[in-house]
C-alpha cells in the first residue's frame, strides 16, 4: 500500500510523526506483501527554519519527497496553488490514499486533490468544530470532513459533532474498519495523535533540552504566551489588548514571537519593553515541550498547545473566543477568554486546578489504530 502524507504547517508535523513511527514498526513485523509505503508532500505552507526544518529532525520524520515551497499568498491563491500541485503529485505517485491531518489549506488542497481524482482520503483529527464560521480553519476542516472516506477523530466530542451532521456509519469498538461501498463515510474515534507525540517525546524533550538554563528560567516560575491567529495578529485592538494584558500580569512571561505576529508588532510599531515579558524567537518542538512541561500556565490562541497543556496538566487561558477542544474547557483546565484584556489578567490570577485529568484523546495509541485501521481497510476493500 502506498499511502501520500499531505503536510505543510508546524502542528502537521506533530501529528504526523508518530504515524510515520507506526508505519516504520508496522513494515518492520509484517510480511513484504503487506508494508507500506509513504510519500511525504510538503506544501511549505510554514517555510521559516524554526517553523519547519527542525520540526523533522527533532521528531526524526524523513525529509519530505516533494516540497512545494508554496507560500505567503492570501487564503485562495494559496489553496488554489497547493491544489495545482498535489494534483500533479498524486497523478504521478498513483497512491492507494491520501493522508490529511487538521484545518489548515494543505489539508484542504490535499483532499480536494484526492477527491477529484477518486483517489480515498483519510482524515485524521476530523469531526473537530469551532462553530466560528468567520475562521478559515472551519471551512477548512468541515470540507475536508466531507470530501473523506475515513474519519479519525481525537475524541468523543469530535464523533458527536460527525453524527450531528449527518455521518451514520459510526464504528463505536476497535475492531478493524470494514467497507461498504454503499454506506457514508466511516468514522471512529482513534484519540489524538498529538497525544502519542506527547507521550513519546517527552522524556527526550526533558533529557536533551536546555532552553531553560539557557534563559536562566526555573520551572513554574513563569508563564508562556503564544499568538498568531489572524483574529489577533490582523486586528490592531486585539493584538494591543493581549499586549497590555501581558504588561499587566505580574509574573514573568516567556512569549517566543510567530513570524506573522513579529511581522504585525513591527508594523504597528507596538512597545513591548519590559523586564518581565520576554520575546524570543519560536523554538523547535523538544524545547516548546520543555516550556510547556514547566511553565505556570500557558497563554495562547492555539489549538495544539490547548491540548497539550492539558496533556502535561498546565492550566491553560485560551485568548480566542472559542475553542474545537471543549472538553479541556468542561474538565476545568482550559478558561477561554478572547482578547479582553481584563479577562486575560483575571484567568491567570485566579485560575485554580484542582480538578483531575480524563483519559479524553485515546490512551496514546492514535497512531497505531489509524495504520491497523487502514491497512485492513485496504485488504477488505
Amino acid at each position: 500500500m502506498k499511502i501520500a502524507t499531505i503536510i505543510g504547517a508546524r502542528p502537521q508535523f506533530i501529528k504526523a510523526a508518530p504515524v510515520n513511527r507506526a508505519i516504520a514498526v508496522n513494515n518492520r513485523l509484517t510480511s513484504h506483501s503487506s508494508r507500506i509505503t509513504e510519500v511525504i508532500i510538503h506544501t511549505g505552507q510554514h517555510f521559516d527554519a524554526d517553523m519547519s526544518d527542525v520540526f523533522f529532525k527533532e521528531l526524526n520524520i524523513p525529509k519530505p519527497d516533494y516540497n512545494l515551497g508554496i507560500n505567503n499568498a492570501n487564503h485562495g491563491a494559496m489553496t488554489g496553488r497547493m491544489l495545482e500541485k498535489i494534483e500533479e503529485l498524486l497523478i504521478r505517485e498513483k497512491p492507494d490514499w491520501v493522508l490529511v491531518y487538521g484545518d489548515t489549506n494543505s489539508t484542504l488542497a490535499g483532499a480536494l486533490a484526492a477527491v477529484k481524482l477518486h483517489i480515498p482520503i483519510a482524515h485524521i483529527e476530523a469531526g473537530l468544530r469551532s462553530f466560528n464560521r468567520e475562521m478559515p480553519e472551519e471551512h477548512n476542516r468541515v470540507l475536508t470532513d466531507h470530501c473523506s472516506d475515513l474519519l479519525f477523530c481525537p475524541s468523543q466530542t469530535a464523533v458527536n459533532n460527525l453524527r450531528n451532521e449527518g455521518f451514520i456509519n459510526i464504528v463505536t469498538n476497535s475492531s478493524p474498519l470494514i467497507p461498504n461501498p454503499y454506506s457514508s463515510p466511516l468514522v471512529t474515534n482513534v484519540g489524538d495523535t498529538m497525544y502519542d507525540a506527547v507521550l513519546q517525546f517527552s522524556e527526550i524533550a526533558s533529557r536533551e533540552s536546555t532552553i531553560l538554563e539557557d534563559l536562566g528560567i526555573k520551572p513554574k516560575e513563569y508563564l508562556l504566551a503564544t499568538v498568531h491567529r489572524p483574529y489577533n495578529t490582523d486586528i490592531p485592538e486585539n493584538l494591543q489588548n493581549i499586549l497590555a494584558a501581558f504588561l499587566e500580569i505580574d509574573e514573568p512571561i516567556i512569549f517566543p514571537v510567530h513570524p506573522r505576529t513579529k511581522q504585525c508588532l513591527i508594523n504597528s510599531s507596538s512597545n513591548i519593553q519590559n523586564s518581565k515579558l520576554r520575546c524570543i524567537p519560536p523554538v523547535g518542538y523538544l524545547d516548546m515541550l520543555v516550556h510547556e512541561q514547566n511553565a505556570k500556565a500557558i497563554l495562547t490562541d492555539s489549538g495544539g498547545m490547548q491540548k497539550e497543556a492539558y496533556f502535561l496538566g498546565v492550566p491553560c487561558v485560551t485568548m480566542r473566543t472559542e475553542t474545537e477542544w471543549v472538553e479541556t474547557v468542561q474538565a476545568g483546565w482550559n478558561v477561554v477568554v478572547g482578547a479582553d484584556r481584563e479577562k486575560i489578567v483575571e484567568a491567570v490570577r485566579s485560575f485554580k486546578m484542582d480538578n483531575p485529568r480524563l483519559e479524553l484523546y485515546g490512551d496514546g495509541g492514535a497512531a497505531k489504530k489509524i495504520i491497523q485501521h487502514l491497512t485492513a481497510y485496504e485488504l477488505k476493500s
